[in-house]
């Protein structure tokens, strides 16, 4: 048994964290093959290279790659994926794209944001918010696997493994093209895989007040996240929004500000290590979650944290 892994490569950049949490997912599995589609001038194969666990690389560079596009990368997917048993990839936005058109293409079924690998063909994943784990199985000949990669350490990074070039046939790249790429520059650790974050919800009022929560995260060296209520309002840019519908976060310590702990919401926080809440409603179930609780108005609490800190 072999598995392909399929890199999280951003702007021709790996997304180490990313991509050694998913190494540590499917390492029982078998060998494992990381597979690099990036422009050309990028160096994500070095960085993969050093990644515990691996077996080789697989280096694929020409301008198609370069932004990312799905009909390309599934492509070259699909003409290797004959010498692999499995093939995986982080339950990101790319890996959300990419593999169910290479489960299409391979008329097999896609298994997506496994938590946990109980044997070659079994599973779990969460379902229902995150309330209920269900169990999978699977009979096909191929297992195309996504992974919720929150719930698993990163591979260390002392490695060195050969990597080899891959022969690229023709790919068609009229069916879509790149326009551009919008995002938030910040100083601040990527939030999926910071190990402390600051999120504020819908308590924090306005996007004026939000100014708090940044501040707190400033002097803590942490990400800022958002409910979907605080995204919802206009407080907070989508890209911070953490719950089912946003990011799935699993750091050292969360810090939820204002934020009452809808199910949706728990769904994207709940296995942080250290749970802190701030909020005035004492009935919040945020609370029944929560390591630490402090009932008090947040816009006096955090500005005297913040001060103390």
């Amino acid at each position: 048994m072999s598995v392909l892994l399929i890199a999280e490569i951003v702007n021709d950049e790996l997304a180490v964290d990313q991509t050694a949490k998913s190494v540590t997912a499917v390492k029982t599995l078998g060998p494992i093959t990381i597979l690099c589609a990036s422009g050309e001038n990028s160096k994500a194969a070095e960085q993969a290279a050093k990644i515990d666990g691996i077996s080789k690389i697989l280096s694929a560079k020409a301008a198609e790659f370069e932004n990312n596009l799905a009909e390309p990368v599934t492509k070259l997917i699909t003409d290797l994926a004959t010498d692999y048993e499995f093939i995986v990839s982080p339950a990101t936005s790319s890996g959300k794209n990419i593999l169910p058109r290479v489960a299409a293409l391979l008329d097999v079924m896609v298994i997506t944001d496994i938590t946990k690998v109980i044997s070659s063909d079994t599973f779990e994943r969460p379902i229902y918010a995150g309330n209920a784990i269900q169990k999978v199985q699977s009979s096909d000949r191929k297992k195309v696997i996504s992974i919720r990669t929150a719930n698993f350490e990163a591979a260390r990074e002392t490695n060195s493994v050969p990597i080899d070039t891959v022969s690229i046939n023709q790919i068609e790249t009229t069916k879509s093209s790149w326009v551009e790429d919008r995002g938030q520059s910040s100083d601040r650790p990527e939030l999926t895989s910071a190990k402390v974050v600051v999120s504020g919800g819908r308590g924090i009022g306005s996007k004026e007040n939000f100014d708090i929560i940044e501040k707190l995260a400033n002097k803590l060296g942490a990400a800022v996240g958002a409910s979907r209520a605080a995204v919802d309002s206009g407080f907070a840019p989508n890209d911070w929004q953490v719950g089912q519908t946003g990011k799935v976060v699993a750091p050292d310590l969360y810090i939820a500000i204002g934020i009452s702990g809808a199910i949706q919401h728990l769904a994207g926080m709940k296995d942080s290590k250290t749970i802190v809440a701030i909020n005035k409603d004492e009935e919040a179930p945020i609370f029944q979650i929560a390591d630490l609780g402090l009932v008090a108005d947040l816009f006096s609490a955090v500005p005297e944290l913040e001060k103390k800190l």
